[in-house]
């Protein structure tokens, strides 16, 4: 789901776990008691990028008061998840609460976190985030539970308006120059985009930019797995499962893989795709979508949410994106919808130095609460959202341009990103949603003129439907990736898939960069080096004993 890694030395590294232990291990600082009404400090750390939310933060402040914690986050800087979980194995200090992201098993391994199946039941709204099958699947074969997978919930009913996955991504400005044509396949896709690009060679003054394949560090993702999508799959992320035989099949030898990269081949060779784009690093990749003049991609949509916001904030919506479920055969059906993946490979837990685990766990639990989840999303009432005689919440037009400014956010929203959370879902009310956005009267009211002109030309009410609808269950076994978070350094299916990532980084870019005529050799090359040098075997075999274990034990869906 990486350029080359980040060579990072040891000074660097110690300098980097000074910092952050500054706010571990004895970090459950209280104030005082939460019983004499002041406020307790837990330190938490997650291993992806981010930002840190003000100490002075008004609904930091607000929740503070109301729960009787503060949770103090720091994100991943400068090395990788597993490079930052490693510093802190060799040091022996953690922060209170964590997610140790590829580098969790590593955490398990070293007995950095402390069980939590007993403590569960003290907690209902921990307890009732997820489904008594997901608290199985957390179960790791010592019998404990060491984290909590915090993302992929709904709570009562599904309410997203948006695609928040992987899709292939067009501006709206180009379906609109376009007359809105239908677009299922990679031909149709790139096609859109060569036309666009001819006739409208600057966008805003500047180059336009057919395509980008955002390539840094872990996010490689974005140039190695959409052969999944357009033979048909579903993201299982890691291989392609046969529902017939119950085996994982790598997906980067399939005749689809082919196909799509002898295809960027193409578009690199004709100057769609950005020169500079599998050296440029994510925030200059960001930057890039931030000015309006990239026409394309294949990403996630939490991905360049930023880039999104910033065009809004420019008044330049029609710059922004809809997302296409596309495959390589118009007969294929497209499976980029389903249910919320449940990821059981990770999550966050807590660690062996936090010094109040109780109170930790009851501050988790607290910002599951309504109440604190309206403050989390929603803000204060009459400051942040007002409430009509029906009982329903909205914004003012003022409280909407706030929530677009990401400067006001910054110093004022507190929503704990990457603590549990709901992706969709009522609140006990039944009327209001969790999520803002997805209120229906407030999805509506932020619909720009371009929005409302490439839904009524397509038919759609919200952005989802340019994509397949969502099963009703997932498959026993989804997502397959979830299995890797949880094989060791030493285990061989985890030295085949480190390897296979390494000659994909070294290789996907050469085969797309190469003149056409040398295409078919380049390829033929990167296959052989794939299967001979990587252990393609041991990683298959590994994913398809846990298939069958998953469909075994827990047969049809979540």
């Amino acid at each position: 789901m990486r350029k080359s890694k980040l060579i990072v030395s040891m000074l660097l590294a110690g300098t980097l776990a000074v910092s952050l232990l500054t706010g571990c291990g004895g970090s459950s600082q209280e104030t005082s008691s939460s019983s004499d009404g002041k406020i307790k400090e837990f330190s938490a750390f997650f291993a992806t990028a981010g930002k840190e939310i003000p100490d002075n933060n008004r609904l930091k402040n607000v929740i503070a008061e109301k729960i009787g914690a503060k949770i103090n986050e720091q994100w991943l800087t400068g090395q990788t998840a597993k490079e930052r979980i490693g510093v802190m194995i060799a040091g022996g200090e953690y922060p209170d609460i964590i997610d140790g992201g590829d580098g969790t098993q590593a955490l398990v391994d070293a007995g950095a976190l402390i069980p939590l199946e007993d403590k569960i039941d003290k907690y209902p709204n921990i307890k009732n985030f997820l489904t008594p099958t997901q608290w199985e699947k957390l179960r790791k074969e010592d019998g404990h539970i060491y984290f909590i997978q915090q993302f992929g919930q709904i709570r009562n009913k599904d309410t997203q308006v948006q695609h928040n996955d992987e899709a292939f991504w067009i501006q709206k400005a180009v379906l609109e120059w376009a007359n809105y044509p239908k677009i299922t396949t990679i031909d149709q896709y790139f096609d859109l985009i060569e036309k666009y690009k001819a006739a409208n060679p600057q966008v805003n003054g500047q180059p336009t930019i057919g395509f980008e394949v955002l390539s840094d560090d872990w996010r490689y993702f974005c140039l190695e797995n959409p052969p999944q999508f357009l033979a048909g799959y579903p993201n299982d992320g890691k291989a392609i499962i046969d529902k017939s035989t119950l085996t994982a099949k790598n997906y980067n030898t399939i005749p689809e893989a082919q196909k799509y990269f002898k295809k960027l081949n193409d578009e690199y060779n004709k100057g769609i795709i950005d020169p500079e784009t599998f050296t440029a690093s994510y925030d200059q990749y960001t930057s890039k979508l931030s000015t309006g003049r990239v026409l394309g991609m294949v990403d996630q949509h939490w991905e360049f949410l930023t880039a999104e916001n910033s065009l809004k904030q420019q008044h330049l919506d029609e710059r922004t994106w809809v997302p296409l479920g596309l495959t390589i055969d118009p007969n294929v059906k497209a499976q980029y919808r389903a249910k919320p993946a449940f990821n059981a490979g990770g999550g966050i837990g807590i660690s062996k130095s936090c010094k109040d685990v109780d109170g930790a766990l009851k501050a988790i639990n607290d910002l599951l609460s309504p109440d604190v989840l309206t403050l989390r999303y929603w803000g204060e009432k009459d400051k942040d959202y007002k409430v009509d005689d029906k009982g329903l919440f909205y914004r003012t037009d003022e409280q909407r341009e706030n929530a677009r400014n990401q400067d006001w956010v910054n110093a004022n929203m507190c929503m704990y990103t990457y603590l549990p959370q709901y992706t969709a879902g009522y609140l006990d009310d039944g009327i209001n949603t969790i999520l803002p956005e997805q209120q229906q009267t407030e999805f509506e009211a932020t619909l720009t003129d371009s929005d409302k002109k490439v839904l009524s030309a397509y038919g759609f009410k919200n952005w989802t439907e340019f994509l397949n609808q969502v099963p009703e269950e997932n498959e026993p076994w989804y997502p397959i990736y979830s299995a890797c978070s949880t094989w060791s350094a030493d285990q061989p299916e985890q030295m085949a898939m480190q390897k296979m990532d390494d000659i994909k980084k070294q290789w996907l870019p050469k085969v797309i960069m190469v003149k056409p005529n040398e295409f078919d050799s380049t390829w033929s090359q990167y296959q052989t080096t794939l299967t001979t040098q990587a252990d393609v075997k041991a990683y298959e075999d590994a994913l398809t004993k846990e298939v069958k274990r998953r469909v075994e034990k827990f047969g049809k869906g979540n």
